[in-house]
């Protein structure tokens, strides 16, 4: 039909545009674009390492860049947007947007630092910091024995004061300082990576190292605790090729183990990895590392170089990808949409990733701490780590220890050790003035719990009795002048910030809870149906552990709620 080169607008038909649809690439930005990533492979799953070289360069990500980094990696618009502006620490800015001061000081006010004195730091910095810096409140930065921590770019500041912080930004140095650390040649020189090739030479079997695992009773110290040696059998059992991701994104408030497993023995993990990649027969490695750690990647990239230029046999494929700030990457699934470049949402399960995980393949996942522990496993025996329990608990862990104790930190402990023997033979007892009024067993997610049940053992399995688990381990002290509620809202603010938004009772439930805390007078009952949703409905973890810290202030914290759910006078 002729409509004469014109369209009717009453029949279906839209006037000419007069211009191309979609976004035009500039040419100009393409061509910076191309020299920023003129070392970075064009694949999809490295967009996310491509999102961080161009803000690393630019201090921010323009509309502009998006556009043609989408045409370079031959993806649409939508989908490098969509993931540049899930993770926190991609700051995009949109076209007629001025972009961010060059330089961010954030300051973290978690549960620890908050405990510390956050919110005044943070006021005063408000009023002290010149024009052209911002300040960001933001969730833990993986510090919390040294709270409260301020970072001026990438450089921390511990026990952060005013003072501090304006003497670091005047100083102009934005990087961190590395701490001493076991380098690849002072490990080789100890005897580091003996039992690796003893694995390669055959002296060991990959059904030998197994049984080992067994007999320590490893569990994996991400937070679930399942046995480290069925996870090696059930990835054996696929067909390959079988992938390793090591998750090293540790963003549990409370938590900072695996930090100080990096930045002083890091060829410990590397052997484990190692070793595990040979017994389960995985060829490829993916070692995801939390963003925030920023001298942990210098130390990783430096200590990568020299286990190629000098490896003590063959190597499994080692790729060290940077997280972007988001602490649902700490779930596995999660961790992998990441690692594929994509936003981090969990996947739905079954299939479980030990059948199809990262690129779709069978994959074995692990904390850093849990191939932290297999060398010297091996080179002492199974039976040796699990004679350390106590309480009729098997093997040693690390505890992150913040708060109100005298010597924070992490400490290496029993297994089953209670929190009374913790506080008194590993942390130095309890500050002055202050007396032992509860914990955090678990980080945020595992709820508080009052200091009489100071003696119950810290272990897996050990405190779903009590409405708690102890998770990774990041054990943060209360005393008695702590409310436990004020930490329990706390909280709530990090579940709420931290919900990647994929599930409505998570994404609804968490922004829903705070206010209802934030009142004088708690709607128990409401809050109690609103817990029960998130902990029945939600995809992962995070929503479904959101609920421990209100359980816990009302089942364990009478002192602080009246008969009538309003705070005590």
């Amino acid at each position: 039909m002729d409509t004469g080169g014109k369209h009717r607008k009453g029949g279906g038909f839209r006037e000419p545009r007069g211009k191309v649809r979609g976004r035009i690439v500039d040419t100009k930005v393409l061509a910076e674009v191309r020299e920023r990533l003129r070392h970075l492979p064009r694949q999809r799953d490295l967009l996310i390492e491509a999102l961080h070289k161009l803000q690393d360069a630019k201090g921010h990500l323009s509309a502009a860049h998006l556009v043609a980094l989408a045409e370079e990696y031959r993806l649409s618009h939508t989908e490098v947007y969509e993931v540049a502006t899930f993770y926190h620490h991609f700051d995009v800015v949109k076209e007629g947007e001025a972009p961010p001061p060059l330089l961010t000081v954030r300051v973290c006010d978690s549960v620890s630092c908050a405990m510390a004195g956050a919110a005044g730091l943070i006021d005063a910095l408000q009023q002290s910091l010149g024009n052209g810096i911002r300040l960001q409140p933001v969730p833990c930065v993986g510090r919390c024995q040294h709270a409260p921590v301020a970072v001026v770019g990438q450089n921390p500041v511990d026990e952060a004061t005013p003072e501090a912080v304006q003497q670091t930004v005047a100083s102009g140095i934005t990087n961190p300082t590395l701490p001493d650390y076991q380098t690849y040649a002072q490990y080789r020189e100890s005897g580091g990576y003996r039992c690796y090739q003893e694995c390669l030479a055959g002296e060991r079997t990959p059904e030998a190292v197994i049984e080992e695992l067994k007999q320590a009773g490893l569990c994996g110290m991400g937070g679930a605790g399942f046995p480290a040696s069925t996870k090696w059998e059930i990835v054996r059992g696929f067909e390959g090729p079988r992938l390793l991701a090591l998750n090293i994104d540790e963003g549990e408030p409370g938590t900072f183990k695996d930090r100080f497993c990096m930045e002083t023995a890091p060829h410990r993990f590397l052997e484990g990895t190692l070793i595990a990649a040979w017994a389960v027969g995985i060829d490829s490695v993916y070692l995801y590392l939390r963003d925030e750690y920023a001298a942990s990647r210098e130390i990783l990239t430096r200590e990568l170089a020299a286990l190629h230029a000098d490896p003590p046999g063959a190597l499994p494929d080692l790729h060290l990808r940077r997280g972007a700030g988001a602490y649902i990457c700490g779930e596995e699934s999660a961790m992998i949409e990441s690692i594929e470049g994509k936003r981090g949402m969990p996947r739905l399960r079954p299939p479980y990733v030990a059948e199809v995980g990262l690129f779709g393949r069978p994959t074995l996942e692990h904390n850093l701490e849990t191939l932290h522990w297999i060398p010297e496993i091996l080179e002492k025996g199974g039976a040796w780590f699990a004679s350390h329990g106590r309480n009729g608990r098997k093997g040693l862990r690390a505890f992150s220890v913040s708060g109100r104790v005298n010597t924070p930190g992490v400490h290496i402990a029993p297994a089953g050790i209670t929190m009374h023997e913790l506080i008194d033979e590993f942390c130095g007892g309890m500050q002055d003035g202050h007396v032992f009024y509860g914990y955090f067993p678990g980080g945020a997610s595992g709820g508080i719990l009052p200091a009489s049940l100071g003696d119950v053992p810290l272990d897996f399995g050990t405190l779903q009795e009590y409405g708690s688990f102890i998770g990774s381990a990041a054990i943060v002290v209360l005393s008695q002048k702590d409310r436990a509620r004020d930490l329990a809202t706390n909280a709530m603010r990090f579940f709420r910030h931290e919900s990647c938004g994929q599930c409505t009772p998570c994404r609804v439930g968490t922004a829903k809870a705070i206010p209802l805390m934030e009142k004088p007078c708690w709607d128990q009952s409401l809050l109690e149906e609103l817990s029960q949703t998130m902990e029945d409905a939600s995809i992962c973890g995070l929503g479904q552990a959101a609920p421990n810290p209100i359980r816990t202030v009302v089942n364990y914290f009478p002192e602080e709620i009246n008969s009538h759910g309003c705070l005590s006078d």
